[in-house]
């Protein structure tokens, strides 16, 4: 096809979408998404060739980056033999995929239940734990974000759970953040204890014997990468055992390599009941979640039956995608290569960003999970405002780097496959972009 038949392409994708489709989480009147047409690794492009790097993940999804040829072979292999089947049947991709799970997971979690993505796992989660329980209460934390189904919208904390607050049995507490502190803390122990404190005082508040689950983020994403103080998630663990109350860690967005760990939570000294994933377990070719089951609470429904399942719960082609993207994750070194990139390349390179840009507030992550605060003042640390936020992600986009952001945050989050040369060509937009005068 020739440029302008391509550029057409985009006119024409544009136009589709402004008539038809009904975006999320937006007010519809005069968007104009961004045209992606391909993607290959950590670049994604529109139909007349123009191409970012991209360093959102789409929604920190793409862990094993874009078109990654072991998994579209797997799709590909799949589709061949059978496209759908119905989730009673036993069916080898489903088998293999939650083994290689299973594998991955603590001892003790053999089973896995297949959800959609991750808001259904969260809701499914939860489920599990007021029936296991016989408890209805299910604690989360403000800053938090779970889904948009029913209860896992209420779970949430941020904004979006107000307009949705029609399941019951929700109670939110404050996580800790020491750039934040709800607590007056000076210190990370400081910040860990009084947390903790805060939570068991709201459990005592509650009553311990109405809470079902704690529903945790290992580390909240979309809330800005708040990494855990010393001794905070095993305090939770702590009190959580002394009032028989179950904890759910939503490894949603933080499993599966983003962090250069399989799952967050390996790295803070904790071990859950029930463990939600989506997103990274195949990096979203094909929708897939689900929660690993503790093997305690699975024996729960040996002989009773477990009142909840979905058609496409366990769907071939998202199973072969699970099994393709794993087993090219580990013959790669790819959760190994999302560790090291993080510790060599991305954490010193923000550090020099953060010397250099008064903007920068506070510099916080782990593997290729990192957030940018950005305010107007570091010694206030007033936010910087939504408009400039809106001009730092135009502008990026306009030098060819696909940002997420937040609030009034940068998260720079690439595809666990990225390299030293992505990261150093991202570190040079965000410096450039960053040494740009910011009007408010």
């Amino acid at each position: 096809m020739t440029d302008l038949e391509l550029s057409e392409l985009d006119d024409r994708t544009r136009e589709l979408d402004a008539a038809h489709v009904f975006h999320s989480w937006s007010a519809q009147a005069g968007l104009n998404p961004l045209v992606i047409a391909g993607g290959s690794g950590s670049r994604v492009w529109d139909h007349a060739g123009r191409s970012w790097l991209d360093f959102s993940s789409q929604l920190v999804n793409t862990n094993i980056g874009h078109q990654h040829p072991s998994v579209i072979a797997a799709i590909h292999e799949q589709a061949d033999l059978l496209a759908t089947v119905a989730p009673a049947t036993a069916n080898l991709a489903r088998g293999e995929a939650a083994k290689r799970i299973t594998d991955r997971a603590p001892a003790g979690f053999s089973k896995v239940f297949f959800t959609n993505g991750g808001a259904d796992a969260n809701e499914n989660a939860i489920r599990m734990a007021r029936l296991y329980t016989g408890r209805d209460k299910i604690l989360s934390t403000y800053r938090s974000y779970h889904g948009n189904t029913g209860a896992a919208v209420v779970a949430t904390g941020d904004w979006r759970r107000v307009p949705n607050e029609y399941a019951r049995g929700h109670v939110h507490f404050f996580g800790p953040w020491l750039y934040r502190s709800e607590f007056w803390a000076t210190t990370p122990e400081q910040e860990s204890e009084r947390a903790l404190r805060h939570l068991e005082r709201v459990i005592q508040s509650e009553g311990p014997s109405s809470i079902a689950a704690i529903l945790l983020e290992t580390i909240p994403g979309t809330a800005g990468v708040l990494i855990p103080p010393p001794g905070y998630l095993a305090g939770v663990r702590a009190i959580a055992d002394r009032y028989g109350i179950l904890i759910i860690t939503d490894e949603v967005m933080c499993g599966f390599g983003r962090t250069g760990r399989w799952f967050a939570f390996e790295g803070y000294d904790l071990v859950p009941d029930l463990i939600t994933f989506a997103k990274g377990v195949n990096s979203g070719y094909v929708p897939a979640g689900g929660v690993i089951i503790s093997d305690a609470i699975a024996a729960t429904w040996d002989t009773a039956v477990f009142p909840g399942g979905l058609t496409y719960s366990g769907h071939p082609l998202a199973m072969a995608a699970i099994v393709g993207a794993l087993d090219a994750m580990s013959s790669e070194g790819i959760v190994e290569n999302a560790a090291r990139v993080g510790r060599e390349a991305i954490g010193p390179g923000l550090a020099e960003l953060f010397a250099k840009h008064e903007i920068i507030g506070e510099v916080r992550g782990e593997g290729v999970f990192w957030a940018l605060e950005l305010v107007a003042d570091r010694e206030t640390r007033e936010p910087v405002s939504a408009a400039v936020i809106g001009h730092i992600k135009g502008a990026l986009v306009e030098r060819g780097l696909l940002p997420f952001t937040a609030d009034n945050r940068i998260h720079v989050v690439p595809p666990c496959t990225v390299t030293d040369d992505e990261v150093a060509e991202a570190l040079a937009t965000y410096d450039e972009v960053l040494s740009l005068p910011l009007a408010e």
